[in-house]
């Protein structure tokens, strides 16, 4: 596993599919013998990430010390440049291999340019989706403006690569395709980039899979949790005021309420009418914005009205 303080360009040397993932961090060549510490320091990338990332894409390392430690923000950079160049380089430059090594007058040709058309539509609305929707979402988790109509689970339940149709190409163009001299070698090159990119696009699935998703729900979680918390803060702030709206006379309402008088046996227990009653009621619910019997229970609870003990729940 590789560490902070081990040699950038060691990394590079032992592993040189690593140069495409440079260019998703934003980090620059010509970084010497720096550690990868320091060139990540130096370039504005977290390192933590970064080496979360070529340890699983490398080695297959999945056990995150803390999830907490990763940059959100770094991993949208990182994946929003991978598809910058899997969808403005990548899928051009093999197509272009293709037409190049292809006599389109053949109409067999034409099926092999369709079926990679084909592919490389499902990968350009795949990616587009995750610009359109998941990219946003997390960003606004971070900005603690996420709304609940949208969740990671949702994503990750549909987030499936599209690698069926590659797959069909490569068969044919090895199975039946004929090639002669010049041709045969072009298709053999495009061929090899084909495999490198189905390699790359595995890999940059396996990321968002195992890297990505968990660290959003781990940030869905956290967000959530500071949700409740503020909402219990608030509470308690505020439960001294709310006791303190109401008359004792309506408190006493409230009380037999929750203890599941009637209208009649409450007029009854405290000597008054059962209009008076009901008038208490109107104003109860207009003072507090609450209507039903187990919103004014956890209202008594809360502001010691009543002791949980004593209430049927």
């Amino acid at each position: 596993m590789y560490e902070a303080d081990d040699r950038m360009i060691s990394l590079i040397r032992d592993n040189y599919n690593l140069l495409q993932s440079l260019g998703g961090f934003g980090i620059n060549l010509g970084f010497g013998n720096k550690t990868v510490r320091e060139v990540c320091e130096e370039q504005g990338v977290d390192t933590y990430t970064y080496l979360a990332v070529v340890n699983f894409t490398i080695n297959g390392y999945r056990d995150l010390d803390d999830k907490s430690k990763l940059s959100i923000p770094t991993l949208l950079q990182y994946l929003r440049a991978s598809h910058e160049y899997f969808l403005g380089f990548q899928l051009p430059f093999i197509r272009k291999e293709l037409v190049e090594a292809l006599d389109e007058s053949n109409s067999l040709a034409r099926l092999i340019l369709k079926l990679y058309d084909d592919y490389a539509r499902a990968v350009r609305s795949h990616m587009k989706y995750e610009e359109k929707m998941v990219f946003p979402y997390v960003e606004a988790l971070l900005r603690n403006e996420a709304t609940g109509a949208y969740d990671i689970e949702t994503y990750s339940k549909h987030h499936n690569q599209t690698d069926g149709l590659l797959r069909e190409l490569k068969s044919i163009i090895i199975k039946y395709f004929p090639g002669d001299g010049l041709r045969n070698n072009q298709l053999s090159a495009c061929l090899y980039d084909i495999y490198n990119n189905e390699e790359w696009l595995s890999q940059h699935a396996e990321v968002e899979d195992h890297i990505f998703i968990p660290a959003i729900k781990w940030l869905e979680a956290k967000t959530k949790q500071k949700d409740v918390s503020a909402k219990i803060s608030s509470m308690i702030n505020q439960k001294q005021d709310n006791a303190d709206s109401l008359s004792d006379r309506e408190k006493d309402v409230v009380v037999s309420l929750v203890q599941g008088m009637s209208n009649k046996e409450i007029a009854d227990h405290l000597c008054i009418s059962i209009n008076t009653v009901i008038t208490h009621r109107r104003n109860i619910a207009r003072k507090l914005q609450i209507h039903s019997p187990a919103g004014l229970t956890i209202y008594a609870i809360v502001n010691q009205l009543v002791d949980i003990s004593s209430v049927k729940l």
